[in-house]
């Protein structure tokens, strides 16, 4: 995995979201949404999540993404995946 990849991973991690290395692709990394409590990082569903999240994504994700140069897209309603800018 990239050092921005490695760092965000690292960051999110810390604060506790959903996030994993999906076996399939070890050179990006996956949040999941059907994690216990993953609803207050992610939701795919727009009648429960928060008004200000962005397609359903928690805005302090998107904020440590574009720190280091990443997005996220969902890839299914159970996570997204991140990718470089």
């Amino acid at each position: 995995m990239k050092s921005n990849y490695r760092k965000a991973f690292n960051e999110l991690k810390k604060l506790g979201a959903p996030v994993y290395i999906h076996p399939d692709d070890k050179e990006r990394f996956d949040i999941s949404a059907e994690e216990p409590k993953s609803d207050r990082w992610l939701s795919y569903y727009s009648d429960i999540r928060p008004s200000d999240w962005n397609f359903g994504i928690n805005p302090i994700i998107d904020e440590i993404l574009t720190k280091h140069d990443l997005y996220c897209e969902w890839v299914n309603p159970a996570h997204v995946r991140v990718y470089d800018l």
